[in-house]
């Protein structure tokens, strides 16, 4: 599961969806560079934060959907998933807003310490790195937004399968606060947690009630496709 297979910031501001030709045309530029023989772009996020859970986690998104995530610069083997072309489109568009984090995102603010945040972006020989505690960028919030979302989502499939795994009765709990965060808008990519769902429908040594839950949870993530 986990070759397929972080709480949001006060005050975050709301997302704008992308128009759906500029998705499009993101998407079909980057297969058609693909088919070329190009690396597609990819946007790299790093978060380091002692003392906080996870304390140090990275995100790689590619302009073809193809993701990782690893809470180990040292992990040779992240946790893959896709993104759809709407959502990766949105986090392309962002750092061509950000100029592709050409310029500084940190603000002159003084605030505590949110852990240091990394954007990197790469296509060819064009790279661009910011890092920064804390924005006031609007696009720039809303990019960092993007990845924290991501990273509650694995985190919330590495517990998943985990309970699925080792604590049958831990799964009940662990679905519920899945459904809380997926009302909330925050799960990405959930077609990533069919195959764990699907397992503990199918399997009667589970409780009723996962089983019941967990059914209930496949259906919301196939009707919203």
């Amino acid at each position: 599961m986990r070759g397929n297979a972080a709480a949001s910031q006060p005050g975050r501001p709301q997302r704008t969806m992308v128009r759906p030709t500029v998705a499009l045309g993101l998407a079909l530029g980057a297969l058609w560079a693909f088919g070329a023989g190009e690396a597609p772009a990819r946007v790299v996020f790093t978060k380091s934060f002692p003392g906080s859970t996870p304390a140090w986690f990275s995100i790689t998104v590619d302009q073809t959907g193809a993701a990782e995530y690893r809470e180990d610069p040292k992990d040779d083997s992240p946790i893959t998933f896709h993104m759809n072309d709407a959502d990766t489109g949105q986090i392309f568009e962002l750092a061509a807003k950000l100029e592709y984090f050409k310029r500084k995102l940190e603000s002159p603010a003084k605030v505590a310490r949110m852990g240091d945040k990394t954007l990197h972006y790469e296509k060819g020989s064009e790279t661009g790195e910011t890092t920064f505690n804390f924005t006031e960028d609007p696009d720039g919030r809303m990019i960092t937004d993007w990845f924290e979302r991501i990273s509650e989502t694995e985190r919330h499939l590495m517990e998943l399968e985990r309970v699925v795994k080792y604590d049958k009765l831990g799964v009940n709990d662990a679905i519920l606060h899945l459904e809380m965060t997926m009302d909330r808008k925050r799960l990405v990519a959930p077609e990533q947690f069919l195959p764990l769902l699907n397992r503990v429908i199918k399997n009667e040594s589970f409780m009723h009630q996962a089983r019941e839950r967990a059914a209930n949870l496949v259906d919301q993530i196939r009707n919203a496709k």
